[in-house]
């Protein structure tokens, strides 16, 4: 295994009730036990890797909330996205991509939506009236989010938030607020992530009318056997090759993992500190494949059901011209890739709910690899609320 040691499987126990971000309290009595690999002969457990291992837990907590009957909040925001002649959907960062995950669900539902960074839709976007705003963020407190729930304010349009923030402005300034309030990560955005894809992709559902307690029990499934799941997935990464400090890395996928696609890019470049780019696998295709060389890396999310066998036909290339090749999906040959980490059944509009969690555990075990400390931040701060530069600010203040 190269460079980690041999993994020892460990129990870890922790409150899984209200957290703030920086580990200093923790609220409430509920405990979790939950069972990974991490190597303990060299150094502690990452927090990034502890909030690895705790999202099911937090998924399956997600669901069950959000599946209540009486919650007010999820109906009526899909009344809302149903009478708006106009709808957006946004984020930034993490939660930009969890926009793209749950985006495709309202396009297989022939609901189309209007997407866009919300950097780009608060500077270069006029509302129109009647439109509905779902503004998804992790804190609520991003400049760009405080700064956009005010102008769809004053133009009159519906915002609704989708948030783990209770008492974040974008929370209490929106009309419709869904609220997640789960233990937040100590850094790079894990769960939040994950359980604000979910909550914006069952809100989705709910639009189309295909959220059920069908659907519920099918995902929740799905997130148990996940669990189940990552050991298994931890053995085969501490086991592989393609794991290279320094290497150029490319991640590619479809649908509604295009959002998995773009979120390991940033785990790459807030967890690794290393760069790597993004994109989809059609439009790789177009131009982008001159560039391949030897001992590259890539990164593949298989679809289950649309675009199989061209994409392991990229992939099969790829590994011809002499790139190394991870592949993430269901029911894949063994043999496709270099690492192949297969995904339990679940529904494939909905692998993105469970697909980022292999990508997080090798990005995790990369940072360990490169000698880089993975819970901290060099430049960027938790919540970035001020539009100025990238270093932190002079005692004059950030404005130039």
């Amino acid at each position: 295994m190269p460079g980690l040691g041999a993994p020892r499987r460990h129990p870890l126990t922790y409150s899984t009730a209200s957290k703030c971000a920086d580990d200093v309290h923790v609220k409430g009595e509920q405990k979790t036990v939950v069972w990974g690999y991490y190597d303990s002969k060299t150094r502690p457990m990452t927090h990034f890797l502890r909030d690895i291992l705790r999202q099911p837990e937090e998924l399956e907590r997600t669901v069950e909330y959000l599946c209540r009957p009486r919650l007010p909040a999820l109906g009526a925001a899909a009344a809302a996205i149903r009478n708006a002649r106009h709808v957006y959907l946004t984020g930034i960062g993490s939660s930009w991509h969890a926009a793209l995950n749950a985006g495709a669900l309202f396009y297989q539902n022939a609901r189309p939506v209007y997407m866009q960074d919300a950097a780009e839709l608060l500077q270069f976007a006029t509302f129109p009236p009647g439109a509905a705003i779902i503004i998804i963020s992790r804190s609520g407190r991003s400049i760009e989010i405080v700064q956009l729930v005010a102008k769809a304010r004053a133009a009159g349009a519906t915002v609704i938030a989708v948030t783990n923030a209770p008492d974040g402005p974008l929370a209490k300034e929106a009309q419709i607020p869904i609220v997640v309030a789960i233990a937040l990560d100590h850094a790079i955005s894990v769960n939040t992530y994950s359980t604000l894809a979910l909550a914006t992709g069952l809100l989705a559902s709910n639009v189309a009318g295909s959220f059920d307690a069908q659907l519920a029990s099918t995902l929740s499934q799905s997130i148990a056997e996940t669990a189940r799941a990552i050991p298994r997935w931890q053995e085969q990464i501490s086991e592989t090759a393609w794991l290279l400090p320094g290497a150029v890395s490319y991640f590619l996928a479809r649908g509604s993992s295009l959002g998995s696609c773009y979120e390991a890019r940033l785990l790459w470049e807030e967890g690794v500190k290393s760069p790597a780019t993004a994109m989809g696998t059609g439009s790789f295709r177009h131009g982008p494949q001159e560039m391949i060389a030897k001992d590259f890396r890539f990164g593949m999310w298989i679809d289950g059901a649309q675009m199989r066998e061209q994409d392991l036909a990229v992939a099969r290339d790829l590994r011809q011209l002499g790139a190394s090749v991870l592949l993430i999906g269901q029911h894949l040959p063994d043999d496709a890739g270099d690492l192949v980490l297969q995904l339990p059944a679940i529904p494939p509009e909905w692998q993105f709910l469970i697909d980022i969690i292999p990508a997080q555990l090798v990005a995790e075990s990369l940072s360990r690899l490169c000698g880089v400390d993975c819970d901290s931040f060099r430049l960027c701060s938790f919540v970035v609320e001020d539009e100025y530069g990238l270093l932190p600010k002079q005692p004059s203040g950030g404005k130039p």
